[in-house]
């Protein structure tokens, strides 16, 4: 069992950047497959970018292509989300979760498929 702690999350301009971190207690840390979702206000949580177990493949949310990256490092037990190009429909309180992953290679998109769930932290995009 893992328990994530989100941070990173802040105010920031439009075209900016901001790294999010998702640091997960346990020492199986590599057994899991990682995740990060949003809600903003009055709307629905949201995919928006997870990574397999091995760290080798990764699945975004269209709208965050090529402005989004997540990565993970097992050695330091956290999941990271880099994002670029910030546009003030980012804005939102960003989740992380994490639950095991029987294949090493498999990305899921679904958030029933994730029990651990962190608290959040809250992304703002000013324009």
């Amino acid at each position: 069992q893992v328990q994530p702690v989100e941070s990173g999350g802040g105010l920031v301009q439009a075209g900016g950047s901001l790294r999010l971190s998702c640091a997960a207690s346990g020492r199986t840390f590599s057994r899991y497959a990682l995740v990060w979702f949003r809600q903003a206000p009055g709307r629905e949580r949201e995919f928006v970018a997870a990574i397999s177990r091995n760290g080798l493949n990764a699945a975004y949310t269209d709208s965050v292509k090529g402005r989004f990256t997540i990565s993970r490092d097992d050695a330091k037990n956290t999941v990271y989300l880099q994002m670029n190009s910030l546009k003030p429909e980012d804005t939102a309180v960003y989740y992380c979760a994490a639950d095991v992953a029987r294949v090493a290679g498999g990305v899921s998109r679904i958030q029933s498929e994730y029990r651990y769930w962190g608290q959040g932290t809250q992304v703002t995009v000013s324009s």
